[in-house]
Parts: C-alpha cells; structure tokens; sequence
C-alpha cells in the first residue's frame, strides 16, 4: 500500500513541472489524481500519459481545464473530482505564473494578472476545496505552493515575491479557521528548480535587460543554495507526497522550505 492509496487529489497547474510532477509521484504512492491546467489540450495528454502508471498502482487518473482565477470553474473541477473519484481528500493549489519586469517598470496589468493567478487563484481553490470537504463531512488536506520569493525579495520579481508572501499569510489564515473542520492547510517553498516556468523566467530577464546570456539567471539565483545546484522536480514531491499523506496529519499552518539551503528561515 502506498502512502497515499485511495486518497482523491486534485493538483493546478499540472499539465508541466513541478504540478506533473506532484501528480505523478502521487499516482506512483497509490493516489487517485486530477491532474489540472489551464492548458486544455497539454493537460489532457499529461492525464492520458499516467493512465499506466495509474493502472499499475490501482489509482485513477482523470483531467480538468480550468481557469483558478474562475471560481465558476474550480467549482466544475472540484465536482468533476468527485463525480469520477466519489470524493475529495487532498487539494493542491499549485497553478502559479511569473512575467519579470524591472521594479521601477511594473505596471498595473503586471502587477493584477500576477496577484490574481498566485494570490486569488490560492484562495478561490482554498475555499472551494474547503466547502467540498465539510459537505463531505470529512477532514482534507489544502496544500499551497508558495516559494523562496516568499521569505525573501527579488529585484525583477517583486510582484511575485509580493504574491508569495500572499500564499503564505492565505495559508496561516486559512489553518486557523479551517482547523474546527479538521482540514490542514500547509505549504511549500521550492527555490530554484528546473522547469518550463524557469526557462522562461530565464528568457524574460533577458529581454528587459536583467541578463545578456542564456542561463545566467539562474546561476545567479542559485549561486547561494548550500546544496551546490538546483532543484529537479523529484526533489520536491517526496516533501509534497509527505503532505497529502496521513504522515502529515498534525502539521497546519505551516510552510516547508525545499530550496537546498538558498534560505535559511
């Protein structure tokens, strides 16, 4: 049995990097996984690409196109869920985006599309999640993706970083009131790691002047993680297996750092 075996999970922005790669460790532990993106058509391949894996360790896999900003549409995916699992146990708030611009440079359509993705989006699906669980009567697990942006600011960043430092406050709020129905709400912190979003964060600081060759920012960004080099995704989904599990059970209010030692807090 896996950890996770017969749990009901639900992760955004799962069609690349780190939300498929929570969403496939947790098929790998035995999990029940809705794999969830505003990319429609990549979502759906990613769902239809795990459908072995999830046959090989008796677990369902299904997909949901959705906009977290919608509450319309978290609510759809939230009963499409359960209508194909018959419940909803753990809720991954992960969908996330970043557009860099120089501080003095950030606009107010910067700043809104940012905050809403990674700040709304948090909190529409906390919400939601939380209203199935307690028709369900049943405790939940909410788990939200924040970042070493949310300890620290970065210079080009600064509405994301604001936007972090968002998840992390929602996330204490949210354990605080949610503890009377027996749902946890925690969190993670990655740091640098190697994705799609970070290839074109890479791309983005090029192009308003903030590096002048391929890779630099990231060489900047990780030059201080004591671990000597950046994250893959599989060094983030035993920590976020860990928090959907059972294992888990008496932390709330709480966010783990995965960063390689970038951020000592």
């Amino acid at each position: 049995m896996g950890r996770v075996s017969g749990r009901s999970c639900i992760v955004t922005g799962a069609a690349q990097g780190i939300g498929r790669a929570i969403g496939e460790a947790l098929l790998d532990e035995g999990a029940d996984v809705c794999f969830a993106d505003i990319a429609e058509h990549k979502v759906a391949e990613v769902a239809e690409a795990n459908r072995p894996r999830a046959a090989q360790n008796e677990a369902q896999v299904t997909y949901a196109h959705v906009d977290v900003t919608d509450r319309s549409a978290v609510q759809a995916m939230i009963a499409h869920t359960v209508e194909i699992f018959g419940k909803l146990d753990v809720k991954f708030n992960n969908a996330g985006v970043n557009r860099p611009m120089n501080f003095l440079d950030v606009t107010e359509d910067n700043w809104t599309f940012i905050m809403n993705v990674n700040g709304l989006g948090c909190l529409i699906g906390m919400q939601e999640a939380a209203r199935q669980f307690i028709r369900q009567g049943s405790s939940g697990k909410i788990i939200n993706t924040a970042s070493v942006a949310s300890r620290q600011g970065f210079d080009n960043v600064a509405p994301y970083c604001a936007s972090k430092w968002g998840v992390v406050s929602l996330t204490q709020s949210a354990a605080r009131d949610l503890a009377k129905h027996d749902i946890t709400v925690t969190g993670f912190a990655p740091g640098v790691v190697a994705t799609e979003m970070w290839e074109q964060v890479d791309r983005d600081l090029m192009d308003i002047g903030a590096a002048q060759r391929p890779g630099q920012a990231m060489e900047a960004f990780s030059s201080d993680i004591l671990k000597g080099r950046v994250a893959t995704p599989a060094d983030i989904t035993g920590t976020t297996t860990f928090l959907a599990s059972k294992d888990s059970d008496y932390m709330t209010g709480q966010i783990v750092m995965i960063d390689g030692g970038m951020t000592l807090v």
